[in-house]
């Protein structure tokens, strides 16, 4: 209680300030640096995300699917499959997709121009300061650039930050069909020519006003017909099956404490072989 008056104590004078980050690294499913606040500020980091969360999740687009209540991997890559069927007119042409991957998507965002966006929608100076003391605390690369991974305000904050971006695609390029999931989007069209045109949009819109580029190595156009690797699964239009990097860490990672959740994955896609092979494995 001593603690919960004291931390009262310091935002109310506005001596508040944001304790360095513990560091660890982890590889699930890639190398990633994880910095962890001290237990003070992770009690007020959940307590801001409260307040705000609410709010501002009336404010982004539907099909942004990334650390939103009743969104998630799954949400998302039904979604695509709907978005297939439209575009595909039930399956009677070619469908085209542009995937995209922004790169160091988390160590680029740009401090000043995440508290401008934040200032045009919260006009309390004190909740502005606030934020801008979390903000300002976490610099891995670049001073006035980045937020840590391992905070629950990073997750609300880059939506707010990504939300620029989703409203440019859906009110200036009229596209319908995209789909965001943190760093990753997608956009479907039954033309090749539409969605190269609109790639020039994009990179110049994330350069001038997010400051954010591309990775070279995860930008493509290709037919959903030939398989959409997408949040660990590889989609079809009827189908989809788990990708193989996945496939051969799970079997490699497999165990009794493991098995009820593997199971559970794997009934979100077409795996019955691969479910049967598990069973197998416990039951020999």
């Amino acid at each position: 209680m001593a603690n919960i008056i004291g931390l009262h104590q310091d935002l109310a004078l506005k001596r508040y300030k944001h304790s360095d980050y513990e560091s660890f690294n982890i590889s699930d499913p890639k190398p990633r640096n994880i910095h962890k606040a001290a237990v003070r500020d992770r009690l007020l980091h959940h307590a801001i995300y409260r307040i705000l969360y609410p709010f501002f999740d009336r404010v982004f687009i539907h099909d942004s699917y990334s650390c939103r209540l009743e969104k998630g991997n799954h949400k998302a890559i039904n979604r695509f499959r709907e978005f297939a069927y439209i575009e595909s007119k039930n399956h009677t042409r070619t469908i085209w997709i542009l995937k995209c991957d922004i790169r160091k998507f988390f160590a680029t965002i740009d401090h000043v121009i995440l508290k401008n966006i934040l200032r045009r929608y919260i006009p309390d100076n004190d909740i502005y300061w606030l934020l801008g003391q979390i903000i300002d605390s976490f610099h891995p690369i670049k001073k006035g650039m980045g937020l840590p991974l391992g905070n629950l305000t990073s997750q609300l904050l880059v939506n707010i930050y990504m939300n620029e971006f989703d409203q440019f695609v859906k009110r200036e390029l009229k596209i319908k069909s995209y789909i965001r999931f943190a760093d990753d989007f997608i956009i479907l069209s039954s033309s090749k020519s539409k969605l190269e045109d609109s790639l020039g949009s994009v990179i110049e819109f994330l350069d001038e006003r997010l400051k954010l580029e591309l990775h070279p190595d995860k930008v493509f156009i290709k037919t959903v017909a030939s398989g959409l690797d997408f949040l660990g699964w590889v989609n079809f239009t009827e189908h989809r099956v788990l990708r193989t990097v996945t496939k051969r860490k799970m079997l490699k990672n497999l165990s009794e404490k493991s098995l009820t959740s593997y199971l559970g994955m794997l009934e979100w896609g077409n795996a019955h072989k691969l479910r049967v092979r598990i069973k197998t494995c416990f039951t020999l």
